[in-house]
């Protein structure tokens, strides 16, 4: 199945940095957005077809999945700046071919000059704009030590990898329409949140067709080709970034940058219905959320129950009440604040929470609060990746919302995130996606703000099965949880896992999130029950890959968006 947008008219290519490799095309100017591929050697989904062939061009090189899936963060950062970046962050996981599972924390981190009331006025009230917007709201940038921390497990080198990414930025593509219109709409947070003139904003508005140039961004990423991870946190590069803070009020310093570093850390792995579940740890809120909710699951037979079925939704939605309300008190950053992992996805912790379940009936998120223990604009952008070797790549990252601080570093031209809201600013006060925290997220110097990424690889008898993952703030973890559930207890295919409508409940607000064609006999059902309901639009974007015991892949890319899946 092919979307069928094809945009611009002119034919481009380019070669690959290394002349002995083969040529790979690529054709800014003139693709299409392929949502579903079926093959036995590689796939790679993701948020732009561009990015999604940037990977399959270096799979087709004689790189490994690790190798696909930095090309394609990198032709991200190029192709889907609201949320594609070098000046966000994220988290990784694989599953290598030896049997080894890593995960790589590239999170932000609060400056050194950040402290826990930095977003409050004199009257201790929360101003959310200098948390969200501008200059100030901006943590260190992890993606570039995250790319460079993946690479030991890559088989080609950088150059090779950067390569696709340089000459996008550098010769220009052709923008969808959707991109256009996202330009458009937030030309006026460009202008305002912006100290130099920047690429994406131009006299008239853009349109679908328009040719997108990056030369500064492209002269960046060649700094980083050159000169490794000091060519992002040292150097030019580096001078500029602080450059842009002081012009800005920011608070990003030199010694911020060359003391960042990313971090391999112990994956969340536990099993569901006979599978193995990796996922991302702390700072990642999921590598909590997710082992609790399957767990409280798996105690159902909710596969008897049907997808969509009012018992199956209401079952689910009273599991993620009890989850959030345990994120907003317990979880953080593990380096910094002592959460109980642990106990939380004990047996007996799932057990003394299930007890608050009460079928047929409304939970009151009031009432239900956390549980006691002993002592993510939703613009992110996932990419799922899997080789015919038995590798396989799940990478979330982000600027956190839209553009993130819509700041761009002068000179350099890329965006900043605006991660720092993703602390608590104040407890008890709800960030821009309504997620609620307390003491374990404030804010401290050199720590990682708690985050809803999830992505997740599913093995069957050892062996990578589902490689997921989705954009979406705090609708992330619920998605991947709701995808899984679809496709191990529900028995479906990649693509109705993907593009059904979803639902969402984080415990506060008290309310059903749904996608706007979420079946109406379902939600009358609930409403009885006594549920608030809010229609909206389009949750999450989730990328799927599944490998079945013959070894054929299959991919797709979500329906919502410009999504695509590339293989061969």
């Amino acid at each position: 199945m092919k979307s069928s947008l094809l945009l611009g008219v002119a034919l481009w290519a380019f070669v690959a940095a290394a002349a002995q490799s083969p040529v790979v095309k690529l054709d800014p100017y003139n693709y299409a957005s392929q949502k579903s591929f079926t093959g036995r050697n590689g796939a790679v989904v993701s948020a732009h077809p561009l990015a999604s062939q940037a990977g399959v061009s270096v799979l087709k090189k004689g790189g490994n999945a690790i190798d696909a899936a930095i090309a394609t963060q990198l032709a991200l950062a190029v192709v889907y700046p609201a949320a594609g970046n070098i000046g966000g962050g994220g988290f990784f996981v694989a599953h290598l071919s030896t049997g080894e599972n890593i995960t790589i924390d590239f999170r932000e981190k609060a400056p050194q000059k950040g402290h826990r009331d930095m977003y409050l006025d004199p009257a201790g009230n929360a101003v959310l704009d200098k948390s969200q917007n501008g200059h100030l709201a901006a943590g260190v940038p992890g993606a570039v030590a995250g790319i460079f921390k993946a690479l030991k497990y890559a088989k080609l080198p950088l150059s090779q990898l950067i390569a696709p990414a340089i000459e996008l930025a550098e010769k220009g593509f052709v923008i969808t329409p959707s991109e256009a219109e996202s330009l458009n709409d937030d030309r006026p947070n460009f202008i305002k949140y912006n100290t130099r003139p920047v690429a994406f904003v131009r006299d008239r508005p853009w349109r679908g067709g328009d040719t997108l140039f990056q030369p500064e961004l492209a002269q960046t990423l060649k700094r980083i080709s050159e000169k490794g991870q000091a060519g992002f946190y040292k150097g030019k590069t580096a001078k500029l970034l602080v450059k842009e803070m002081k012009r800005g009020g920011g608070i990003i310093s030199r010694k911020d940058l060359s003391q960042y570093d990313a971090k391999e850390r112990t994956p969340s792995e536990f099993t569901y219905k006979g599978h193995q579940i990796i996922t991302m740890p702390l700072p990642s809120s999921g590598g909590v959320l997710l082992p609790m909710m399957l767990k409280m699951t798996e105690r159902f037979p909710i596969a008897e129950y049907g997808f969509h079925s009012l018992k199956a939704v209401q079952l689910m939605t009273e599991i993620e009440r009890l989850a959030y309300a345990d994120r907003a008190k317990y979880l953080g950053d593990p380096d910094f604040y002592k959460v109980p992992v642990k106990e939380l996805t004990s047996e007996a912790y799932i057990s003394s929470r299930l007890r608050l379940y009460r079928p047929d009936m409304a939970g009151n998120s009031q009432e239900i609060q956390s549980g006691i223990v002993a002592k993510e604009s939703e613009e992110t952008t996932h990419l799922s990746v899997a080789d015919g070797q038995g590798n396989a790549v799940s990478i979330t990252t982000t600027l956190n919302g839209g553009y993130g601080c819509y700041t761009v570093v002068g000179g350099a031209g890329f965006l900043l995130n605006n991660e720092m809201d993703d602390f608590s600013v104040k407890p008890g006060v709800p960030n821009m996606y309504g997620a609620v925290g307390g003491e374990a997220n404030a804010i401290v110097p050199g720590k990682r703000m708690l985050s809803s990424m999830t992505p997740t690889i599913v093995l069957r008898n050892g062996k990578p099965y589902i490689v997921a993952g989705t954009p979406g703030g705090t609708t992330i973890t619920t998605s991947v949880y709701q995808t899984i559930v679809n496709m191990l207890d529900f028995n479906m295919g990649p693509d109705d896992a993907v593009n059904k409508p979803k639902f969402h409940m984080q415990w506060l607000p008290d309310l059903i999130s749904v996608e706007n064609d979420f079946p109406e006999e379902t939600l009358e059902g609930l409403r009885k029950m006594g549920y608030t309901i809010k229609k909206r639009g389009q949750i999450g974007r989730t990328e799927v890959i599944r490998i079945l015991a013959d070894g054929t892949i299959e991919a797709v890319g979500d329906k919502r968006g410009d999504d695509a899946a590339e293989g061969y």
